[in-house]
């Protein structure tokens, strides 16, 4: 798990080799553009992908889902080959016509991806995305430092936790936490059952220590924090470094999430962008991948190929069952400005 491991140890690993800064190269035939988050890739598989097909990769990166977006919108689809990103915005990005339907006779190992993955919300009959891992949220705790058995998000309401709870940044994730203790969908559009959201969030915020995105397992490890709710990527970096890490799946239900590969509908090399899927859907290129990432495997046959170590980590559990998941999706316009409103006041409560 070369990105995990190095993670650990010095805190970011740099792929600049790959990185592209400014304004994307003119596309030829022996060049790849690929859009995504930085660090998603192991440079070795990427500079074995060049040395194997003599196609260059211009690796540009976005911040957010909402940069790629605008960008698409812009270009209308055009200047980036190869784009992966989160299933929510994927399903606006194909409403607005700015994916092309993948050529499925130029992915012979399109049949390696984990049915499970398929035929979700944001592209239900798998014409345009092959995913690239997948996650749910996490609740880890040290209980070294706890005394309340953690079996949901409820529990994190504890007077235990006062100062010393850390949550990602994902407010669909943090106000979904209140919305399932409440019995409610991540994805409600009913405006009564957001508020009375927002009025059990708040009554969190005295236990929140930190809000962030960036390396929140590093203040779990480091004992800044007795508790986090973590992307899968952060607890499989704090369970390798601190394998005494409690681990609990909410037991309100399981939220996951998708990124999918999608090529752009303008995109400059189609061609290149379907070599690159199906090289990185072969069983062994993907388990490197997913090794890396940290994130769940979506290549079914890639399982077993995962070091045994951390394999446990980087495979969806077999407990999982389908109707105990939700992804979050997209919600309707009232809704998510409610849910902004929501969260820019918990903010303000939490002092983050």
């Amino acid at each position: 798990m070369k990105k995990v491991l190095a993670q650990i140890l010095v805190l970011t690993l740099c792929i600049s080799l790959f990185a592209g800064f400014g304004a994307v190269s003119a596309s030829a035939d022996n060049t790849l553009n690929l859009y995504t988050w930085a660090e998603m890739f192991d440079p070795d598989v990427l500079a074995e992908f060049e040395a194997e097909t003599g196609i260059t990769i211009n690796y540009t990166n976005f911040d957010y889902d909402e940069t790629m977006l605008a960008k698409l919108e812009s270009t209308k689809g055009g200047d980036y080959d190869l784009v992966i990103a989160d299933d929510y915005i994927i399903e606006t990005v194909i409403a607005e016509g700015l994916a092309q339907k993948l050529d499925l006779s130029k992915i012979p190992n399109f049949g390696n991806i984990n049915p499970i993955y398929q035929g979700q919300f944001y592209d239900p009959t798998d014409e345009y995305t092959a995913p690239y891992g997948a996650g749910v949220q996490t609740i880890v705790y040290d209980p070294s430092y706890v005394e309340t058995e953690v079996t949901g998000y409820e529990d994190l309401w504890n007077e235990e936790f006062e100062d010393n709870l850390a949550v990602i940044a994902n407010y669909r994730v943090i106000i979904g936490m209140a919305l399932k203790v409440l019995g409610y969908s991540y994805n409600t559009n009913d405006l009564d059952e957001l508020e009375e959201a927002a009025q059990l969030l708040y009554k969190l915020a005295p236990n929140i220590r930190l809000i962030k995105d960036d390396n929140l397992q590093d203040d779990l490890i480091s004992g800044e924090v007795s508790a986090a709710v973590m992307y899968t990527s952060q607890v499989t970096m704090a369970k390798l470094a601190n394998p005494e890490l409690a681990v609990e799946y909410p037991k309100e239900g399981i939220g996951f999430g998708i990124m999918g590969m999608f090529i752009p509908s303008a995109a400059p090399n189609a061609d290149a962008a379907h070599q690159f899927i199906d090289f990185i859907l072969r069983p062994e290129i993907s388990a490197r991948c997913f090794e890396y990432l940290g994130y769940y495997c979506t290549t079914k046959p890639a399982d077993d190929l995962i070091n045994e170590e951390y394999r446990e980590f980087l495979v969806l559990p077999t407990e999982f069952k389908a109707e105990d998941m939700e992804m979050i999706g997209n919600i309707g316009e009232e809704a998510a400005a409610k849910q902004e409103e929501i969260w820019i006041e918990f903010r303000n409560l939490c002092g983050a």
